[in-house]
């Protein structure tokens, strides 16, 4: 056969099974990585790519290391949700390094995390002033926790004594210029009061808009493929 098909077909194979692999071990592996989803990333990633194209070997020891590593992930997963422990030292745990408004050097020394890391994740998190800070936790995966003091913390409805409006999520009613029929049941409206709606944001057809959501009880998006914006 030839090698390029045999390539091809081997691909084809390891690629669905490496979906159907990733699918078995869960979200965890798509969310932030811990060390411990980064090495079994790395290896079954790795595995799967011989298995495409290393044609000198036989391709069952490539399925049967597939096989073993997840079911290795699974048992350790396991694991790790009946033992905190466990989970400590498998997926490390968050450690603190902004205390009552002071950097804890000593704990940013043993993770081999720079102050540079820290001002930049501040920064993403929206906080370029290091006085708002009462904590800060450098999580296992890597991303920062930060907590302001109470002075600079937003304002929220009960702290003005306000009841506000229950929140809803929304759904999509058109996406990619098709009407989302079970998102319109569920909404218990019709396509009569879509194209009302239409109408009234000046959109003739449904085939012009991009997408278009609703948001209970009245709340409506509408975005079209043409813009006119300058």
């Amino acid at each position: 056969m030839n090698e390029a098909l045999i390539v091809l077909v081997r691909g084809i194979i390891s690629f669905f099974s490496l979906l159907i692999f990733a699918r078995t071990l869960g979200k965890q592996q798509i969310s932030q990585l811990t060390f411990f989803d980064y090495i079994l990333g790395i290896t079954i990633g790795s595995t799967a790519s011989t298995l495409t194209t290393d044609l000198t070997s036989r391709a069952w020891p490539h399925w049967i290391g597939l096989i073993t590593w997840t079911a290795l992930s699974l048992v350790l997963q396991f694991i790790t949700l009946k033992s905190k422990r466990a989970s400590d030292y498998l997926d490390d745990k968050p450690t603190v390094v902004i205390m009552n408004g002071k950097i804890l050097e000593d704990s940013m020394k043993k993770l081999r995390y720079r102050l540079g890391d820290l001002l930049e994740q501040l920064r993403d998190k929206g906080v370029f002033d290091l006085t708002q800070i009462a904590f800060a936790v450098l999580e296992k995966d890597g991303q920062l926790s930060v907590l302001k003091k109470a002075e600079y913390q937003p304002v929220t409805p009960q702290d003005l004594n306000l009841t506000p409006s229950p929140v809803s999520l929304s759904s999509e009613l058109i996406y990619d210029g098709v009407v989302i029929e079970e998102n319109l049941k569920k909404a218990n409206k019709d396509i009569d009061w879509l194209i009302q709606q239409l109408k009234a944001h000046n959109v003739r057809e449904i085939s012009q808009v991009f997408v278009a959501t609703y948001t209970p009880p009245n709340s409506i998006y509408i975005d079209l493929y043409e813009d006119h914006m300058q």
